[in-house]
């Protein structure tokens, strides 16, 4: 009994930590938000297979959707990545989730730095920038909006790509990847 107490005790913290990370990564390098237009950059995970659209990135597209500001004067989604899953991705918000509004189709990005850098143009005439993945690979795209497009950089607020609970039994694996990709980044801009 004390050792399945102690069992449920680590993976409570564990889960715990992870919903900690994630939570504080949804929030960094995001600033008030002002109102006004808005875009939404939904960065693609690799979807191999050209006819249907992965788990991740059809929450990704979710994710990006509980994200609009009904109350904005303009939204403009952004799906940014390879052509499979920014396409997919797109026929997923427009033909099964409904979305009605501005949508930009990105497909010759193959890294983060490339989603960022070939989004920029879509998004920066806009009031709000919102970019949505998971929490930590997010933020690593906010840090490089501030490398790429530094005057961009006061623009860009939160998205709802973060609830606790959700994704719970993955998210400490999640928030270990993202951290050591996050350090990653840091050392290769410090470089």
């Amino acid at each position: 009994m004390i050792v399945l107490a102690s069992v449920v005790g680590v993976l409570l913290l564990v889960v715990g930590w992870a919903e900690v990370v994630n939570g504080r990564a949804s929030r960094q390098l995001t600033h008030p938000d002002r109102g006004g237009s808005e875009a939404v950059v939904v960065l693609g995970f690799r979807n191999p297979r050209p006819d249907r659209l992965n788990v991740v990135n059809r929450w990704r597209v979710r994710a990006a959707l509980r994200s609009i500001d009904p109350s904005a004067p303009s939204t403009r989604l952004v799906f940014s990545g390879g052509p499979h899953e920014a396409e997919l991705m797109a026929r997923y918000a427009t033909g099964q989730r409904g979305y009605a509004g501005e949508v930009v189709v990105e497909t010759k990005s193959r890294s983060t730095w490339q989603n960022v850098e070939f989004s920029i143009p879509f998004v920066e005439d806009a009031d709000r920038i919102k970019i949505v993945s998971q929490p930590l690979h997010a933020l690593k795209a906010r840090l490089y909006v501030q490398r790429q497009r530094p005057d961009l950089a006061s623009r860009l607020v939160r998205s709802a790509d973060y609830r606790l609970g959700e994704w719970a039994p993955l998210k400490p694996l999640l928030a270990a990847y993202g951290l050591l990709a996050l350090a990653k980044a840091r050392r290769s801009l410090a470089a």
